[in-house]
């Protein structure tokens, strides 16, 4: 006969109770697959399972969709773990270069201080303090999250071993001639002062003015006349029938803002004909499509705004105006001109702007360092690095849930130009190449000897954490964790950064070490509010925040919330009342385990009765239940599979099952009879329930666990109900 244990007859108290069980699991070690083996928990020829965290950046505290990645890894880890399997989730954080630099700079210049004024070494020291002390408020938060990470295997894309793995990256692409440095079209923010990716643009919709001025004897019509001023070609569509008697390099002499200027005609397809007046002069400098245009005609190319986004010397009067102050007054000009057709006053024009520091972005031709994407690579069949990237999503090595997804990552690789991955800031992995007269060095070290000095730019951010899948478990040396958990088992991350990160992971793996980085690739949606509003800071008491949530309802509610209803790519509405409801649900799980104990602890629980057939019938039941939701957790439907646990325990389990058997219990105490079947069938429901919603809630799981008679495990490496 067993007792029940004193916490079971008080209300359950998730505060008083998460922590303590968190740092249970953490010495017990069993987070770390080695030790699972070690303490037989997990066979050594267990298959694998691994999962890499998409490490956050050390820009400061996780937000709803951070918990809500961690939340949906560590049901899949939890499930992996209790099937027996190896199972590796390696953390880590991210030092997303610009976005540190760009916080601490902020906060410098609230001091009164720019990085230039201290220097490059001391601005480092002070990135890296706020950089680490965001780390652990990182890891603080991830473990109030229930996150059940190995972090003895813990990395950072900007430690030792990921430099080393970041330098013999580059000089394998540099000796394959993948990378090269060459003046091309890059975004430059005139506010960071660096270069950015397409990806890390953000386009704001802003009122301005559309200015259609006279060019010879054209039209042509134009946001931004700054642009101008060395603006010689005329380009038409060569099918349009207005400008017929016109040739491809006809020349033409005509006033312009500084004076006479001889025009060449191009005809190109590339010309929208319904736009405008189906005429446009080119910008080569400042504009990506002007600059594809210019380099299939070998066009002139002239600089007209500097990087710090002011005209040169070829603005005359003007030299060295900011653009947008020197706007007006160039119209005015064209205006005296009598060049000046028209003003559209209610012009929405499409502005780029960079996402870390707001700054408009101004395309510029400049010197920078670029990975080829097209080359065809001996060493890889022939294939391009575009190629490497297709061909695994295609041949279905890789599968992206949803697959709808798909279509969208084909469309950007297609399209994809030279990867531009130098960027002008000071945090980050410097690029390791060398300079000594007219020579040039690139390698895992440096070149010995006096004289050489170091390329001052860093590295895109997503070039180290490219690396991620493979660099975590040790590349480039073969180490056995490399071995054992590489192909990672899935990626989970948000569906923003499908192009950001995964098709660059992809693109390393393939290249590097000649496989896929990962198997699946599971894409969640934004959390947003209850009324369908991006989550963020900026909506005050409208935002939720998981640490506060936790606070108030405890881990396994939200946790709940933030799985249920939750499909793959869709966006989640997360609302609390959603939360305070799953947080009952918490309670009924505890209260109907108190009632299962209270019942059962003079049960024989290694010699269980026979079940009546009414018992009998239930029971064949959540079997049947449990061969769905085992197969569904294969197919990573984790809402459909919480859903229907959650609706069991409470509507068949708690208010079917419970009641029945207390009907049974009170029956046979008036009638002396036997009511052993019910108590085994409550019994052995409520330990198999408790596994299988163990990976969904975690912490009241493993509480209630620890008060059943004969546990001799924690239950995280219980096995999954089968």
């Amino acid at each position: 006969m067993s007792t029940i244990n004193e916490k079971l007859l008080k209300p359950y108290d998730a505060k008083a109770t998460e922590n303590r069980i968190y740092k249970l699991w953490e010495e017990s070690e069993f987070f770390n697959p080695d030790v699972c083996i070690e303490k037989g928990v997990t066979k050594a020829d267990a298959e694998s399972f691994s999962i890499v965290l998409p490490p956050p950046n050390v820009t400061g505290n996780l937000h709803t969709g951070h918990a809500l990645m961690l939340v949906i890894q560590d049901i899949m880890i939890r499930y992996a773990r209790m099937q027996g399997k190896k199972t590796l989730w390696v953390p880590g954080t991210d030092h997303a270069a610009i976005a540190t630099q760009s916080k601490v700079e902020k906060l410098l210049e609230k001091e009164g201080i720019r990085k230039n004024d201290i220097g490059r070494e001391e601005f480092l020291k002070r990135v890296e303090k706020f950089a680490q002390d965001s780390h652990d408020t990182i890891v603080n938060q991830a473990k109030k999250m229930g996150a059940s990470l190995d972090w003895s295997r813990e990395a950072f894309t900007l430690d030792e071993k990921r430099n080393l793995a970041v330098r013999t990256a580059f000089t394998q692409m540099y000796k394959d001639e993948l990378i090269y440095r060459g003046n091309r079209m890059v975004n430059w923010d005139p506010k960071g002062q660096t270069v950015i990716s397409d990806d890390e643009i953000i386009y704001e919709e802003r009122k301005g003015k559309f200015y259609t001025f006279k060019y010879g004897p054209f039209e042509i019509g134009t946001a931004r006349p700054e642009t101008k001023f060395g603006d010689k070609y005329v380009v038409m569509h060569p099918d349009d029938k207005r400008y017929a008697s016109w040739k491809h390099g006809d020349k033409i002499k005509l006033e312009w803002i500084n004076g006479p200027i001889e025009a060449t005609i191009i005809k190109d397809p590339m010309i929208d004909m319904g736009f405008g007046t189906g005429v446009m002069t080119i910008t080569p400098w400042h504009s990506h499509e002007d600059f594809a245009l210019a380099e299939k005609y070998k066009l002139d190319k002239e600089q007209i705004i500097d990087k710090f986004g002011k005209l040169l010397p070829i603005a005359a009067e003007f030299v060295g105006m900011k653009i947008t102050d020197a706007r007006e007054k160039i119209v005015e000009k064209l205006k005296e001109k009598e060049l000046l057709v028209s003003v559209d006053e209610n012009y929405v024009n499409r502005i780029a702007t960079a996402e870390r520091s707001g700054g408009i972005i101004e395309p510029q031709i400049m010197l920078q360092w670029f990975i080829d994407v097209n080359k065809k690579i001996p060493t890889r069949e022939n294939k391009s690095l575009k190629d490497l990237m297709l061909e695994p999503v295609r041949d279905e090595k890789i599968k992206i849930i949803p697959n709808h997804f798909e279509k969208v990552y084909f469309n950007w690789i297609e399209n994809l130009h030279d990867w531009c991955i130098s960027r002008q800031i000071w945090y980050g992995h410097r690029i390791p190449v060398w300079y000594k007269d007219k020579e040039i060095y690139s390698g895992i070290e440096a070149p010995k000897g006096a004289g050489w000095t170091q390329d001052e730019d860093t590295l895109d951010t997503w070039f180290s954490s490219g690396l991620w899948t493979f660099s975590t478990l040790g590349w480039p040396e073969k180490t056995k964790d490399l071995e054992t958990y590489h192909p990672t088992s899935v990626l989970e991350t948000g569906h923003d950064i499908l192009f950001f990160w995964i098709a660059r992971m992809i693109l390393m793996s393939q290249y590097l070490i000649g496989e896929i980085p990962f198997k699946n690739v599971y894409l969640h949606g934004m959390v947003r509010t209850a009324d369908g509003k991006k989550m963020s800071k900026s909506l005050g008491d409208k935002a939720i925040d998981p640490l506060d949530i936790i606070a108030k309802y405890g881990n396994d509610a939200l946790r709940m919330a933030m799985v249920v209803g939750n499909t793959p790519g869709n966006d989640l509405k997360l609302n609390e009342n959603d939360i305070r409801g799953y947080g009952k649900f918490t309670n009924k799980v505890w209260n109907a385990s108190r009632f299962v104990l209270e019942q059962t602890k003079d049960l024989d629980i290694k010699n269980l009765p026979k079940l009546d057939e009414e018992d009998a019938l239930s029971e064949r039941e959540l079997v049947d239940l449990l061969k769905e939701v085992s197969k569904e957790m294969e197919e990573f439907r984790f809402s459909l599979v919480a859903e229907k646990l959650y609706h069991y325990f409470w509507h068949t389990f708690a208010d079917v099952i419970i009641e029945r058997s207390k009907k049974k219990i009170i029956e046979s105490e008036l009638q002396n009879g036997n009511a052993d079947s019910a108590k085994a069938l409550i019994y052995t429901q409520l330990t198999t329930l408790l596994r299988a919603l163990h990976p969904f809630i975690p912490f009241v799981t493993e509480e209630i666990w620890s008060m059943m008679p004969d546990t001799n495990n924690l239950l995280m490496v219980e096995k999954w109900p089968s």
